[in-house]
């Protein structure tokens, strides 16, 4: 969350210095595990996250939630780069739908789908996080702040299509639905291609 907070500084997302502050003052009550908070002390509280996360949905609108998710979402660069990048270069005059094919069984990966309005839909299941909770029986339902925590996952799946399909993407939903009804696929997040 801190390199969220970060991003939130920058201009391009337009938010305030008082929304800002806001999101200081969370990190600066709790660690996350990260070690130490802003001000240096160390702090073992688990709960900084929800409330940095019940903090964007309040203050933050959907756009600059998304944006930031984009920017800089879960699981980003996560060494497989240069493989995407190659598969991108290597199959760049292939048809996008027949991209996303080879990338789902090449990667073995999820296959997104291309819809007819030039968006993509991606049926997820995160095999950490709440997904985990719930198949350990540590929570029965979905969190209050679930499509914040899965629009973070939405950005770092961007990231991933983006670099193998050699697109350009933008977080268009995230859909989640309750992790009892669906433990197989419990999220869905619609890109729109740009």
């Amino acid at each position: 969350m801190i390199t969220i907070l970060n991003a939130m500084k920058k201009k391009k997302y337009g938010i305030s210095e008082n929304v800002i502050a806001i999101f200081e003052d969370i990190i600066n009550q709790y660690d996350g595990g990260l070690g130490k908070n802003l001000t240096g002390v160390k702090c073992d509280s688990p709960d900084w996250d929800n409330e940095f996360s019940m903090a964007m949905r309040k203050y933050l609108t959907q756009e600059q939630r998304f944006r930031l998710y984009e920017d800089h979402g879960a699981c980003n660069g996560t060494g497989a780069d240069k493989e995407r990048r190659a598969f991108a270069q290597e199959h760049a005059l292939m048809p996008l739908d027949a991209r996303m094919e080879l990338f789902s069984k090449t990667f073995g990966r999820w296959k997104p789908v291309l819809n007819d309005d030039n968006t993509l839909t991606l049926t997820f299941k995160c095999t950490h996080g709440y997904y985990r909770q719930v198949k350990l029986g540590k929570i029965n339902s979905m969190p209050s702040n679930a499509d914040e925590y899965f629009g973070r996952c939405a950005g770092g799946r961007l990231y991933e299509l983006q670099k193998a399909l050699g697109i350009k993407l933008k977080i268009k939903s995230v859909d989640v639905t309750p992790l009892k009804e669906n433990l197989d696929n419990p999220v869905v997040f619609t890109y729109e291609i740009v």
